[in-house]
């Protein structure tokens, strides 16, 4: 295991998002400095880090300035192009490392890696054409969900199926993009469960959170989620397996169907995970936090609990809001820095303690 990294140390984090963003925060609290690097000009996380970069993922000549100038690369979403990442693991370490994500990249790679560990998945079926839709839908049967194998995220690239005779307009939404059928999965509720995995191996899961959508978008998540005798170990399990499967280092979200049948796991996330963000305001060591810890090689910090929380979502207009907001009790704010309000945009979000 190589030696962890010193404070003054930098991490290089590609995505300048909001959660490259607190990540930037978390990591300046253990004197790391963070070096973003992200092809749109003026990212959210630049407003807090040491260093921007603002080039192409195809810059070759930027890609090698940027891993000359930091310590350990991370990465705050998964697609990446693979050529960017074959030029920064040449010169050091990538933290998750390439396997996580060639997984998650692709759905149909990722469900068959997950039920290849035994665990349970909804049905699913690759679908390139018509007659490859046609086929899945005869085995699958309707409802079901149509979703590009890559790319789709906050419900983009998905198409519902409620009958047959929806199949062409579904497909025709995929835009001739390789996909996949899903058959619907019954389920109680949808919970997820942040996980993380250190250098040393050591694995810490934090308790799992319920989480509710609307329009394909996490509206909230409430901790602690309701869950039956042994789910929440079970959850914490599953997550465990799938972190020490891919030699993980760093965080990872793991989504899951409380289903008759048991948990379903729906997908994962090789990063920090929006529904993880309560764990600000109810644990010692946050996700972010934690997640700078992984991939600098030091110790992980307690996933324990110390506060019911429910967090929500600012999205579009919602961030009109923040005036009354900020005048309630036990309300933690988070805003990501973004200029402009958009429809279904997540521009924030805020961590409700709940008091007994």
């Amino acid at each position: 295991m190589s030696e962890p990294l010193a404070p003054g140390a930098v991490i290089g984090i590609l995505g300048g998002g909001q959660l490259g963003r607190m990540l930037s925060v978390a990591a300046s609290r253990l004197g790391f400095r963070c070096h973003i690097y992200d092809p749109a000009p003026e990212p959210p996380a630049g407003h807090v880090a040491w260093a921007v970069t603002t080039a192409a993922w195809e810059d070759a000549a930027a890609l090698e300035r940027f891993a000359a100038s930091v310590d350990v690369v991370t990465y705050e979403f998964e697609n990446i192009p693979a050529a960017s990442l074959d030029l920064l693991e040449a010169r050091l370490p990538v933290r998750p490392g390439r396997r996580a994500l060639t997984v998650s990249q692709d759905r149909v790679t990722e469900k068959d890696f997950l039920s290849g560990l035994g665990l349970t998945v909804a049905p699913y079926r690759a679908v390139d054409d018509a007659v490859d839709l046609e086929t899945a839908l005869a085995e699958i049967g309707a409802p079901a969900i149509l979703k590009t194998r890559r790319l789709g995220y906050d419900g983009k690239g998905q198409a519902r199926i409620m009958a047959a005779d929806q199949a062409g307009a579904a497909l025709a939404a995929m835009g001739g993009a390789p996909s996949v059928l899903e058959g619907f999965v019954p389920f109680e509720r949808e919970v997820s469960v942040i996980a993380a995995r250190g250098l040393s191996g050591a694995v810490v899961c934090y308790d799992p959170g319920e989480n509710v959508h609307e329009a394909g978008i996490l509206r909230r998540t409430t901790v602690p989620a309701v869950l039956g005798p042994g789910q929440q170990a079970e959850a914490a399990l599953i997550a465990g397996r799938i972190l020490n499967a891919l030699d993980y280092v760093g965080v990872m979200g793991v989504e899951l169907f409380v289903a008759p049948q048991g948990l379903v796991v729906n997908e994962i996330a090789p990063r920090v995970h929006n529904s993880g963000h309560w764990t600000q305001a109810g644990c010692a060591v946050d996700q972010f936090e934690q997640h700078v810890r992984a991939v600098a090689g030091w110790p992980l910090g307690d996933g324990q609990r110390h506060a019911d929380v429910v967090m929500e979502n600012l999205i579009g207009d919602d961030v009109a809001r923040v005036p009354a907001l900020a005048q309630e009790g036990d309300v933690q704010i988070h805003l990501y820095g973004k200029a402009e309000a958009r429809a279904g945009r997540k521009m924030g979000h805020l961590n409700r303690i709940a008091r007994g």
